[in-house]
């Protein structure tokens, strides 16, 4: 079933007088299950194609469909739903707020979606559970590994049952058994119907994908 389909979609940044296209063209279709690796090298688009997909930032030209609905020309406040409901974020950078301990920074996005106090607690203990920190749950970030914040980060991302997991450079910061780790929650989730969308330097990680789409010089180059 098609998911997320990108038509000529162009991102094109003006620099003085002169134009950059930082995505130049790009048409390609994820379908729902899919596990895609998006890589390419620095300066290829993969941020920016990351934050169209993510719909953090709309397309300068071009056509993009989530669930077959044509999100391009949607004001913010839509776009703002769209992001909260239907994609979860992992970054590499954890992104996990100080002040707050690993079930509320789980529970957070259920907040913005008005979800009852109650509702969000018993769903983020159930997500921490799952991702095997059932023991961590009143922890602060700074009381956790990197691995641990991890977990917490992906904990998050599946809070609101999102089409869409978008991640960024999951296992940058982390050393590699703690990455494997990472990774094989990821799989895991792929196996139980969550369509990943992984951005990576780490040809490595591709192995674990159905689709891989190399970006350079904001092309697609292959789809696999």
């Amino acid at each position: 079933m098609e998911l997320l389909k990108l038509e000529n979609v162009y991102k094109i940044y003006s620099l003085g007088e002169e134009n950059i296209a930082a995505i130049n063209g790009i048409s390609l279709l994820i379908n729902k299950g899919d596990f895609v690796a998006l890589i390419g090298p620095s300066g290829s688009g993969k941020s920016t194609a990351m934050n169209l997909i993510g719909c953090l930032d709309i397309a300068s030209k071009g056509n993009m469909y989530l669930n077959g609905l044509n999100i391009q020309n949607l004001p913010e406040s839509n776009l703002a739903q769209i992001r909260g409901k239907k994609i979860g974020f992992i970054f590499q950078t954890f992104n996990l707020i100080p002040s707050l301990d690993a079930l509320e920074n789980v529970a957070l996005p259920m907040t913005f979606q008005n979800v009852p106090r109650p509702i969000r607690i018993k769903r983020a203990k159930e997500l921490l559970k799952q991702v095997g920190l059932a023991d961590r749950i009143y922890h602060l970030p700074n009381q956790l590994s990197g691995g641990q914040k991890q977990r917490v980060a992906i904990a998050r991302s599946l809070i609101n049952d999102p089409d869409i997991i978008l991640a960024d450079e999951p296992t940058g910061n982390l050393d590699t058994k703690t990455g494997d780790e990472i990774m094989n929650i990821l799989v895991d989730l792929n196996k139980k119907g969550k369509t990943i969308i992984l951005v990576t330097h780490n040809h490595e990680l591709t192995k674990l994908a159905n689709k891989i789409i190399t970006l350079k010089d904001g092309k697609a180059m292959e789809a696999q």
